[in-house]
C-alpha cells in the first residue's frame, strides 16, 4: 500500500509542477525577455522484486528555460549594429534636409548674391544696384550663419545625447552586476538548480544595453556574466562594475567623449573603438557627418569670402581708393590639447583656399619631429626643425609658420570648421564697393600705326605700390622695333625694349597687351582711372567668380562644391537608409527565431493546463485507491 501510495504522491507533486510552471509560462506571455519554462522530469528508482522491477513514480528533476545562447547572442549583435544605423541614419537625414532644402539652403542665396553683383556690372554708377548687391551679400551672410547654428546645434544635441546614453548604460551594467550577484545567491540555495527567471531578465538587460552599444558577453562558471563593450572594454566583471563617464575630450572642448572610471583614474575612451548601439551611431555621425557638413560649408564660406576680396581688392570704388575687404575672412580654430603646457601655442593661418579639403588636422611633436597631420586619412608631413615664417609647415593650403611645443603635445586644427559662422560682410557703404578698374590705357590720337592697346588687367595681390602711377610706353622714331617705357616704378624707366605683337607687358603690377602695327613714335598711356564711375571691369571680374573653379584644387566653383557637399550627405542618408531597414528585417528574423524556440504559445499552454490537469486527476485516483485498498485490508482484520 505504501508503494502505491507514494507513487501517487509523487505523480501528484510532478504533476503540480508542471500545472506551476504552465500557469508561470501563461502569466508571463507578455514579459519582455521571458524565455518559456518546461518541467525536466525522470523516474524514480524502481523497487526489485523476484518478478522484476517496480516503478516508484516519477520526480522533478529541474525546471529549464527553453532558450538558446546562440540566437541570444546573434540578436545582441544585431540588435547593436540596427540601432546604430537607425541612430546615424536618423541625425543625417536632419542635414539632408537642411542642405537640400531649394528654400532654405544655401544655393538660392548665393545666386542671389551673384545675381547682385552682375547687376552692379551692368550698372556700376547705379547705388539701388549697389545696394541690392551689398543686401544680397547681407542675405547670403546671414544664410551661412543660420546652416552653421543649426549644425552647431545638432552638434550640441550629439553631446546631450552621449551624456544621456552614457547614465542609460550605466544604470544597465549596475542591474546586471546585481543580477549577476542574485543569480549566484539563489543558486548556491538551491544546490546549483538554474535561477530562470533571473536568467531571463539579465538577458533582457543585456539586450537593452546593446541597443546603446556594442555588447558581448562571457559567462563564467558561477554562472555570473562579464560584460565588454566596443571593442572589448570590460564594464562588468562579476558584481563589479566600471561606469562610463562622459567629459569633454581634452582634444576638442566642444565635444564629449567617453571615459572609463578604474579605480580613482578616468580613462578616456578612443572614439573609433566605441561601436554599435545608439551611441556608436552618434558618435559616428558626429566623426563622419556632422564634422563633414559643418567643414565643406565652412570651407565654401572661405574661399568664397577669400577669392571675392582677393579680386574685389583689385578694384577701385567710386571715391578712387583701391578696393578693401569685401568679406571678413574667418580664421581656422586651433584647439591646444588640454594636457599642454599653458605656454604652448603655436601660429596658423590659410595660405591657399584653393587646397583647403574638408579635414581636421593634428599638430604635434615627438621629441624629435613636427608632424602636421590630415586627420581624414592619417597622411602626414613633418620636419625636423620648428616651423618658422622663413620655413613653415604647410599642408592642404594649412601653413604652420610658428611653433612654442614640448615633447608629446599636440594642437587640433579645424581650418574650416568656423567659416559659415564667423563669415560676415565688411561693407555697408555702396560707394566702397569697387567695380572699376584702378587703371586705365590709351593710345595717342597721333599715333601713326594701327596697333591697339587692351584695357590692362591687374596682377594677383599683393598690389605694387606703384599700380596708379602714370606710364607711357613710346615707340622708336624711327621705328625699329623697339620703345621705350617711362615713369615711376621698379624696373622704370625702361629702354630699348622688343616688341612683339600680343605679348604682356608688365610693370607697377599691372599686365597690358598691344597688338598690330605701331608707327614710328608712337605713344600708349596707363593712367589712373581717375573718375571711373561707370567702369565695370573688375566687377565683371567678380561676377565671374561664380563659375570660376576656385575650389578643390582648381576643380570646382562654390556651387559645385555645394552640390557635391549636398550630393555627398544624399547618398550617404541613402545610404543608411537601405542598410538600416535590411538590418531591421534582421533583427525582425532574429527576434521570431527566438520567438518560435522560447516563446509562450497560449493554444499549447491551454492544452498542457488540460494535459496536467488529467493527470493530476490520475494521480489523485491512484491515492483514492491507495486508502480504499488500505481500508479494505484493516476490516478484513
Amino acid at each position: 500500500m505504501a508503494n502505491i501510495l507514494g507513487t501517487g504522491v509523487s505523480g501528484l507533486n510532478t504533476a503540480q509542477a508542471n500545472l506551476l510552471t504552465t500557469s508561470h509560462n501563461i502569466t508571463n506571455v507578455d514579459t519582455p525577455g521571458y524565455s518559456r519554462q518546461q518541467v525536466i522530469q525522470s523516474t524514480n528508482i524502481p523497487q526489485s522484486t523476484g518478478a522484476g522491477f517496480i516503478g516508484n513514480g516519477s520526480t522533478v528533476t529541474t525546471v529549464k528555460r527553453l532558450h538558446n545562447q546562440f540566437l541570444t547572442t546573434q540578436l545582441t549583435q544585431v540588435q547593436s549594429q540596427s540601432s546604430q544605423l537607425d541612430t546615424h541614419y536618423a541625425q543625417i537625414k536632419q542635414i539632408d534636409n537642411i542642405l537640400a532644402d531649394p528654400v532654405a539652403g544655401l544655393s538660392p542665396s548665393l545666386q542671389d548674391f551673384f545675381n547682385g553683383v552682375n547687376d552692379v556690372a551692368s550698372n556700376p554708377a547705379s547705388v539701388p544696384s549697389r545696394q541690392a548687391m551689398i543686401s544680397n551679400a547681407e542675405s547670403l551672410v546671414t544664410r551661412l550663419n543660420s546652416l552653421d547654428n543649426q549644425l552647431s546645434s545638432m552638434r550640441d544635441s550629439v553631446n546631450t545625447e552621449v551624456s544621456t546614453t552614457v547614465n542609460e548604460i550605466n544604470s544597465l551594467t549596475e542591474q546586471i552586476a546585481k543580477l549577476n550577484h542574485n543569480i549566484m545567491l539563489a543558486e548556491g540555495a538551491a544546490a546549483g538548480q538554474p535561477a530562470n527567471d533571473l536568467y531571463d531578465q539579465r538577458d533582457e538587460l543585456v539586450n537593452q544595453l546593446s541597443k546603446f552599444i556594442n555588447t558581448d558577453v562571457i559567462k563564467q562558471r558561477d554562472g555570473s556574466y562579464n560584460v565588454f563593450i566596443g571593442s572589448g572594454q570590460a564594464v562588468v566583471v562579476g558584481t563589479d562594475v566600471m561606469p562610463l563617464k562622459a567629459v569633454i575630450s581634452p582634444e576638442n572642448p566642444q565635444e564629449m567623449t567617453i571615459g572609463i572610471n578604474i579605480g580613482s583614474k578616468t580613462i578616456i575612451l578612443p572614439e573609433d573603438q566605441i561601436q554599435g548601439g545608439s551611441l556608436g551611431g552618434v558618435l559616428n555621425f558626429r566623426s563622419e557627418s556632422l564634422n563633414e557638413a559643418q567643414n565643406s560649408l565652412g570651407r565654401i564660406a572661405i574661399s568664397l569670402a577669400q577669392t571675392f576680396n582677393d579680386q574685389h581688392r583689385l578694384g577701385m570704388d567710386l571715391n578712387g581708393n583701391l578696393g578693401e575687404d569685401f568679406f571678413t575672412v574667418p580664421e581656422p580654430r586651433v584647439t591646444s590639447s588640454a594636457l599642454n603646457a599653458p605656454t604652448s601655442n603655436i601660429t596658423v593661418d590659410i595660405s591657399d583656399v584653393s587646397n583647403l579639403t574638408t579635414s581636421d588636422y593634428r599638430f604635434s611633436f615627438d621629441g624629435t619631429n613636427y608632424t602636421l597631420t590630415r586627420l581624414s586619412d592619417n597622411s602626414s608631413v613633418s620636419t625636423a626643425t620648428a616651423p618658422s615664417a622663413g620655413s613653415p609647415l604647410i599642408m592642404d593650403g594649412v601653413r604652420i609658420s610658428g611653433a612654442t611645443i614640448n615633447a608629446n603635445e599636440r594642437f587640433l586644427i579645424q581650418p574650416t570648421i568656423d567659416g559659415a559662422k564667423n563669415i560676415t560682410t565688411n561693407i555697408s557703404d555702396t560707394s566702397k564697393i569697387a567695380a572699376a578698374a584702378p587703371i586705365r590705357t590709351e593710345a595717342s590720337l597721333t599715333n601713326s600705326g594701327n596697333a591697339t592697346i587692351s584695357q590692362g588687367s591687374i596682377n594677383p595681390l599683393p598690389l605694387d605700390p606703384n599700380l596708379q602711377q602714370p606710364v607711357t610706353i613710346t615707340f622708336h622714331t624711327p621705328y625699329d622695333g623697339q620703345f621705350d617705357v617711362s615713369g615711376t616704378g621698379t624696373g622704370l624707366p625702361a629702354t630699348n625694349l622688343t616688341y612683339t605683337n600680343g605679348s604682356d607687358i608688365s610693370f607697377n603690377g599691372w599686365t597690358i597687351q598691344i597688338e598690330g602695327q605701331p608707327g614710328a613714335g608712337d605713344i600708349f598711356t596707363i593712367d589712373p582711372n581717375n573718375n571711373g564711375t561707370a567702369d565695370n571691369r573688375n566687377a565683371l571680374q567678380l561676377a565671374g567668380l561664380q563659375t570660376q573653379s576656385t575650389m578643390a584644387n582648381g576643380t570646382a566653383s562654390y556651387q559645385e562644391a555645394y552640390g557635391q557637399m549636398v550630393s555627398l550627405i544624399g547618398n550617404k542618408t541613402r545610404e543608411l537608409e537601405v542598410t538600416s531597414e535590411v538590418q531591421a528585417n534582421l533583427v525582425t528574423q532574429t527576434k521570431r527565431s527566438i520567438e518560435a524556440l522560447s516563446g509562450v504559445n497560449l493554444n499549447e499552454e491551454a492544452a498542457n493546463l488540460l494535459r496536467y490537469q488529467q493527470a493530476f486527476q490520475a494521480a489523485s485516483k491512484v491515492i483514492e485507491i491507495s486508502n480504499s485498498l488500505f481500508d479494505s485490508i484493516l476490516r478484513i482484520g
